[in-house]
């Protein structure tokens, strides 16, 4: 028990107790964000139904959560448009310093009046590494600043201000009480539907019909992000000596890494960005002459020599060839494959699929695993699309039962699957050639 008699005890005895506001005005909140250094805010209540997803997420982590402030703030235009990574790179880094140094200032005066408050702002690479596989972040940006009327999603998967364009960096704050008045979603997309992200994505990951390729964009734009890097250290363990390394990776390619480990981790590309006309503070350039802005922001990005990774057999590999000849063409892995458990393969399975790979595919598979962790799914392909849902559902043109661990060794090619066909530690029942079609849709 502590001493009633503490000086600790005794000094907060003495003063006066905080009264905070029940409710915390929306305009004083508001300009005590502008003042703190952020561009844009908005207001949401906990309980917005946009939220639904991310509720339990955040009260996890925050059991006093309420509202939820979404930060937004600027990015200098013309750092991300040049193709010099090294400039783009450092301005995504000093921006998401900015805006982390902002909402933390402002967390400070909310805590200095008595009001519990939290900086959910990481804006850097999802760092809950322990969960590699699922959800490594605790907040997602996008869906709150969404949902607090600061942009709306752009067919490259940016959210796209209104006023700033997609050249913005995003962050949250949690606060454990109501705010006075709540933010509304835009009733427009500021996305044109231009389709410049598309013209200028190296690895064709985002599709004229608005389809967006995970694998793609992960593999090239993060090739120094997690399972990317995590493919480099595999590189380097199993290199037999400094030749053998050296005929894998270039020195170019083993500075770059340095780059990254040392100053923050590098994109590789961001050309969607880039490119992006969208915004009031930004559109008037491509307004005013189009074919000047292709030529002076697309075209330097398109006709860039550079290396672009790809996973061997995948669109992008294809995409690359075909689209852009002059570039340099290199085969890795990604890391996707290598899952750390069931759930984590049926949850990235969509975002591992091929969709150029599954041309004229019309098939439903049945997953049963077992043993250390047990599962039944159902997953769906048919018109270049697939869909993974929980129970067997319909029929399947061919059941695949399998053991849990024995599966997962499979992916990381650790396993044999004729030797555990062999040893019934994976069965099939049905046409075993939809096991093939399966593959190709997966290429690792």
């Amino acid at each position: 028990m502590t001493s009633p008699l503490h000086p600790t005890v005794l000094e907060v005895q003495r003063q006066p107790r905080l009264s905070p506001p029940a409710i915390l005005d929306a305009q004083w909140l508001r300009q005590a964000a502008l003042d703190a250094g952020v561009d844009d805010v908005g207001f949401l209540p906990l309980e917005d139904p946009s939220l639904d997803g991310e509720r339990a997420e955040i009260l996890s982590h925050f059991p006093f959560a309420q509202s939820l402030v979404s930060l937004v703030g600027r990015m200098n235009r013309e750092n991300i448009r040049t193709p010099a990574r090294s400039l783009a790179n450092k301005e995504f880094h000093m921006a998401g310093d900015a805006i982390e140094h902002a909402v933390r200032l402002l967390v400070r005066r909310l805590e200095d009046m008595g009001i519990r408050a939290a900086n959910a702002a990481n804006v850097g690479f999802p760092m809950e590494a322990d969960r590699w596989g699922s959800k490594m972040w605790v907040v997602s940006h996008k869906i709150v600043a969404v949902a607090a009327g600061l942009g709306k999603m752009g067919i490259h998967r940016n959210v796209i201000h209104p006023k700033f364009g997609n050249f913005i960096l995003l962050g949250t704050l949690v606060l454990d009480r109501p705010v006075s008045a709540y933010s509304r979603p835009l009733d427009y997309n500021p996305c044109l539907e231009c389709k410049l992200c598309v013209a200028a994505c190296p690895v064709g990951a985002i599709g004229t019909d608005g389809h967006f390729n995970f694998s793609a964009c992960y593999t090239h734009n993060y090739r120094e992000f997690m399972g990317g890097f995590g493919d480099w250290v595999n590189t380097v363990v199993e290199s037999k000596n400094r030749r053998d390394y050296g005929q894998k990776v270039s020195p170019a390619e083993t500075v770059s890494q340095w780059q990254s480990l040392s100053f923050g981790a590098n994109y590789k590309a961001a050309y969607c960005l880039a490119v992006c006309p969208a915004g009031e503070d930004v559109i008037a350039p491509f307004l005013d002459d189009k074919k000047g802005f292709m030529d002076e922001v697309l075209r330097p990005l398109q006709a860039k020599l550079e290396t672009i990774y790809v996973v061997p057999g995948s669109d992008a590999e294809e995409y690359v060839t075909r689209r852009f000849p002059h570039k340099k063409v290199k085969r890795v892995s990604n890391g996707l494959s290598s899952q750390p458990s069931v759930k984590a393969f049926l949850r990235g399975m969509p975002l591992a699929f091929q969709r150029g790979r599954s041309l004229g595919m019309d098939h439903v598979y049945h997953f049963t695993f077992t043993g250390s962790e047990t599962a039944k799914a159902t997953v769906i392909i048919r018109d270049r699309r697939i869909s993974v849902q929980e129970g067997h559902q319909g029929q399947a043109g061919l059941a695949v039962t399998a053991d849990s661990e024995t599966w997962l060794k499979f992916l990381r090619k650790e396993a044999n699957l004729f030797a555990a066909l062999l040893t019934r530690k994976v069965r099939l029942k049905g046409n075993p050639k939809l096991l093939l079609d399966f593959g190709k849709c997966f290429p690792s």
